[in-house]
């Protein structure tokens, strides 16, 4: 890991009276999105390998780590390094699923 340094030009307060209100926002969709996953009419017995990731990713962001970002990012990421002989899908699904 790197060497945590003070890189943020704005102060404390500065980026919270800038970027609260749209962060706080930005909180209450992932809420809204959960609590949608809840109520979903048809739901399988083992999460879905998104949704699992999602979990984990909000364990990373609740946690006081640094690089939460980068952490976040390894998550969703597809960790092979050897390319697909064939593509499986036509889009990407926004979080590696293991085999």
């Amino acid at each position: 890991m790197f060497p945590k340094f003070a890189t943020c030009p704005l102060t404390e307060q500065k980026l919270l009276d800038e970027y609260f209100i749209e962060n706080r926002t930005r909180l209450l969709e992932i809420a809204a999105f959960l609590d949608r996953l809840d109520r979903a009419q048809e739901q399988s017995s083992s999460p879905d390998f998104r949704t699992s990731a999602f979990l984990q990713a909000l364990e990373v962001l609740s946690s006081s780590v640094e690089n939460r970002t980068e952490q976040i990012q390894m998550l969703f990421s597809d960790p092979t390094t050897e390319p697909l002989e064939l593509l499986n899908q036509k889009s990407a699904r926004g979080a590696y699923q293991p085999v």
